[in-house]
């Protein structure tokens, strides 16, 4: 068996905050959204316990397991750890609480070689048409991390582990495997980096986190022909109300305006204008 884990050697604390580091917000009845750093950890709670969605930023596995003690008790633990992709900031912590835990990681079987060791994401692009956020994403880490068989695909039928009711959407672009997560009843969609609520291009408005639609990150964004297809696929299910990787909870009729809005505009508005993937 491949047990053992490590992140990528260029894994490291990176020094961004915004005003909302630290908030726990609910987002919906059983969905709470905790803000880490500039990123959102997602939980859901079903069947008596909760599931993770993404895992934070580096070096902050502490801060994520003293969210669910609190809310749960001393020694609780989720029943799983799903994955929207695997960029640094969504699986910072992703071994640590593998290791604390021992529960197991579902992600899209696109995604499996960036986290398996196999294969390291491109190097972000610090040259893409954009804001002081682009130019320092250089810094970034891209280097694959190892789960090993701590990681499954997820189901082909769409289903999701241990949440009833939820369906996987593949929604690539911003990486080949990238996946949402859409529960129909009540319309709530978790979009992972697929659009995003806060323009991540701007070093204020991640700072700020003020809300707004925008799409995927430019700097990391490698397909953006199959990222308007994936927001086409995410506009087609009518959410209620979305969490996204970065940004606030929006939901009513500004969500539904604003995703319609992006999608008739994407090739102006989310597209840059130059950058290693654009063509």
């Amino acid at each position: 068996m491949k047990n053992e884990m490590t992140y990528g050697d260029d894994y490291k604390f990176i020094p961004a905050i915004s005003v909302k580091n630290g908030d726990l917000l609910e987002v919906t009845n059983g969905v709470l959204c905790y803000v880490d750093q500039i990123v959102n950890v997602i939980i859901v709670e079903a069947g008596g316990g909760c599931v993770l969605v993404d895992t934070g930023m580096p070096k902050s596995a502490e801060k994520v397991i003293s969210v669910i003690e609190k809310r749960y008790g001393t020694g609780s633990k989720p029943m799983a750890i799903l994955l929207t992709h695997g960029h640094f900031d969504h699986v910072g912590t992703v071994v640590d609480l593998v290791r604390k835990w021992n529960i197991p990681v579902f992600a899209h079987e696109l995604e499996l070689p960036f986290l398996t060791g196999e294969k390291d994401y491109p190097e972000p692009d610090s040259s893409v048409e954009g804001g002081m956020v682009a130019k320092i994403s250089r810094f970034f880490p891209n280097e694959a991390i190892q789960l090993g068989d701590h990681v499954k695909p997820l189901p082909e039928n769409g289903e999701v582990p241990f949440l009833e009711g939820f369906s996987w959407i593949h929604t690539p672009g911003h990486t080949p495997g990238h996946v949402s997560f859409f529960r129909k009843e009540d319309g709530l969609l978790i979009a992972g980096d697929a659009f995003v609520t806060v323009r991540q291009d701007s070093l204020y408005q991640v700072m700020s986190q003020i809300g707004e639609v925008s799409g995927p990150p430019r700097y990391f964004t490698t397909d953006w022909d199959a990222s308007y297809l994936s927001l086409k696929k995410l506009v087609d299910v009518n959410p209620n109300v979305a969490v996204t990787g970065h940004g606030p909870p929006l939901g009513g009729p500004t969500l539904k305006e604003e995703l319609e809005s992006l999608l008739a505009h994407f090739k102006d508005v989310a597209v840059p204008d130059y950058g290693r993937f654009t063509h």
